[in-house]
């Protein structure tokens, strides 16, 4: 049966934290908008705006807010984790697997699904290389960095939410510091690769202040938000960081990808600013119609994120197919149309969410032997390749799909179709690993 948004907000438990809610919703959203807007598209292909117009670059030190997302993700997974602990019989690693994953790999994996279909029929009509199609099967699948960062940071919380119980603050302290080590060992000695180690250093302390968040022990938001702004502008102005914290197309050193100290200083200032407006805005959110607005915006906010790059390509493809002027990107005409394709996109992502959003949604339990003893390695095996899968395929894109076009991930080579495959063969090992008995999760 369907629960509404009306009847879940309604349910809210009066100690839950509303708040996070809000920003989980606000960070997907801020992404979205970030998106529509950087996109500079013209007759010739699809450009960069920040690389067009550096000045506004500094823009992303408010619009680049996915530390928020990771942020909001300790936390939850903190508190879910826990209930589970109590709770469950059996593996409790492989309850928790499966229940914080599957509403996120379900949508996923119906995206590339989709999407995968699309890319075949394209490349099949001898059209997969041109100026917009071509771009659009290349870009399409780059935001799915995010969703595999997100499945490696579901896997570790187990063992760093020990971490953090036993030592607090000293293992958040911990990873910032393994992460600036990486950095010296990368700008100021030249070790090869070991840069890509902060893709999990960088991310996962991001993640350990989320259970900071969860026991009450972030005191001192403003300190906190202070500190990592000074940092971030510090290590910007006098270090080998870009202004950036998105990267630039043909950039040398990106604070992406990977990530940098500076972008974790830029995270320890959202995490602090966000803080600070959490009393505030925790009591707007108690009433009855904004509450349900976050609720439902929260049911098909992956929906939404998965699916916004091709309204946005899609719109753009409509405007080439009528033959619509496309001016250059960043005069003053194209300024003009920026607010009418962001209300197209918007209108055509909701299109999106209408149709799919039933992949979103909670399904029910499958049936698993809970007192089995292989349930924990068989969801982690599964969370592996659904990591690799999911990643591999936002670096390969879908332009490749039948010559076998391949990108390098962790010194192995990946193609689409492998890439593909591991996705769905990690999705099946974590749907079946898991105890029958459905739980509801806090957070």
């Amino acid at each position: 049966m369907t629960v509404s948004a009306r009847d879940m907000a309604a349910a809210t438990p009066a100690g839950r934290d509303r708040y996070v809610d809000l920003l989980r919703v606000a960070s997907l959203g801020t992404v979205i908008a970030g998106h529509w807007l950087m996109a500079a598209v013209s007759s010739d292909g699809i450009g960069n705006l920040l690389a067009l117009v550096p000045a506004l670059q500094v823009l992303t030190w408010g619009l680049q807010i996915m530390p928020v997302f990771f942020f909001v993700g300790g936390f939850s997974h903190a508190l879910s984790y826990r209930s589970l602990a109590r709770r469950t019989e059996g593996s409790v690693y492989a309850a928790f697997l499966r229940a914080r994953l599957r509403r996120l790999l379900r949508p996923t994996l119906a995206f590339v699904l989709v999407w995968a279909a699309v890319a075949l029929a394209v490349q099949l009509a001898g059209r997969g290389d041109g100026p917009l199609t071509g771009a659009a099967l290349r870009l399409v699948t780059q935001p799915l960095w995010f969703i595999g960062i997100y499945l490696a940071m579901v896997a570790f919380t187990p063992p760093l939410l020990k971490l953090h119980e036993r030592h607090g603050w000293a293992a958040f302290a911990a990873l910032a510091g393994a992460a600036a080590l990486v950095d010296v060992l990368r700008f100021a000695l030249g070790v090869p690769y070991v840069e890509f180690l902060n893709f999990a250093l960088v991310w996962l302390a991001v993640h350990q202040l989320g259970f900071l968040r969860a026991d009450g022990r972030i005191r001192r938001p403003a300190v906190l938000a202070a500190t990592g702004l000074a940092g971030a502008a510090l290590l910007v102005a006098c270090g080998p960081y870009p202004l950036s914290m998105v990267g630039m197309p043909g950039e040398k050193v990106s604070n992406m990808a990977p990530p940098t100290l500076a972008l974790l200083c830029h995270g320890l200032w959202l995490v602090g600013a966000v803080q600070l407006a959490a009393r505030p805005v925790g009591a707007w959110l108690e009433r009855p119609r904004v509450w349900r607005a976050v609720v439902t915006a929260n049911g098909v906010a992956m929906t939404a994120f998965l699916w916004h790059l091709t309204a946005m390509l899609a719109v753009y493809g409509a405007q080439l197919a009528l033959g619509m002027d496309l001016p250059a990107p960043a005069t003053a005409a194209w300024w003009a149309q920026v607010p009418v394709r962001i209300l197209a996109a918007a209108a055509l992502t909701g299109v999106f969410v209408a149709l799919l959003r039933r992949f979103e949604a909670p399904a029910p339990a499958r049936p698993a032997d809970p007192a089995g003893t292989t349930a924990g390695p068989v969801a982690a095996l599964g969370t592996t390749l659904c990591l690799l899968g999911v990643l591999g395929l936002s670096m390969t894109g879908l332009g490749g799909l039948l010559d076998g076009h391949s990108a390098t991930l962790i010194a192995v080579p990946v193609t689409a179709p492998a890439a593909i495959a591991m996705a769905l063969g990690g999705a099946w090992l974590v749907e079946r690993s898991a105890p029958a008995r459905r739980v509801r999760l806090r957070g």
